[in-house]
């Protein structure tokens, strides 16, 4: 019987958490429900999904896809968050694709491991997958007196209308994720 509990795979056949199980639930009830998007929906899935207290009383959704599936999600990408944000009604709902860290090599090992595996290249693309349908097009790191950093993210001014309202939830999400602290912003226009 085809149920909701197949559109979240954990690894190791771990079980899912009630919420996972809320945000499978409803991706199944779009695939069944909603006719523009239930045949990109049919063969996609969830690895995890997880819930995260962005600044005041604001709550996301981050939801874990497989990283061979990212390319079938950015295809429905702006329909599926549209509809899940109005199923978890003031929640905002970011997709990301899930990416495995390998440490580094020991001294003296013949083994390389790819550049795609590095904790930099891995928080790089993450930052892409939190403001996806937006594209970035420059980052500036400024360093405080005091140690501290922050990045600075400058996004194309095109997907102003549809991000704008989401940047505070973006930042949060990519400091939960990965304890950088990072500012969105949209570049000067020069009249």
């Amino acid at each position: 019987m085809y149920t909701a509990l197949q559109k979240i795979h954990k690894d190791k056949d771990a079980e899912p958490t009630e919420f996972e199980e809320n945000v499978a639930q409803a991706l199944f009830d779009l695939e069944t429900t909603n006719g523009d998007i239930k045949s990109d929906l049919k063969d996609l899935y969830i690895n995890s999904a997880l819930q995260i207290d962005v600044s005041g009383n604001k709550k996301a959704i981050v939801i874990h896809v497989p990283y061979r599936l990212r390319k079938a999600f950015r295809k429905i990408h702006s329909r599926l968050v549209r509809e899940l944000e109005k199923k978890f009604s003031g929640k905002e709902v970011v997709v990301l694709a899930t990416r495995r860290i390998v440490r580094p090599p020991k001294k003296g090992s013949a083994i390389q491991r790819p550049r795609s595996r590095t904790l930099t290249s891995v928080h790089e693309a993450m930052l892409e997958d939190i403001v996806y349908p937006a594209e970035i097009v420059g980052k500036r790191i400024r360093y405080r007196l005091d140690g501290s950093k922050i990045m600075k993210v400058f996004l194309d001014p095109k997907a102003k209308n549809d991000t704008e309202n989401k940047l505070e939830t973006f930042s949060g999400v990519y400091r939960k994720l990965s304890g950088k602290d990072v500012v969105f912003e949209f570049p000067m226009t020069e009249a």
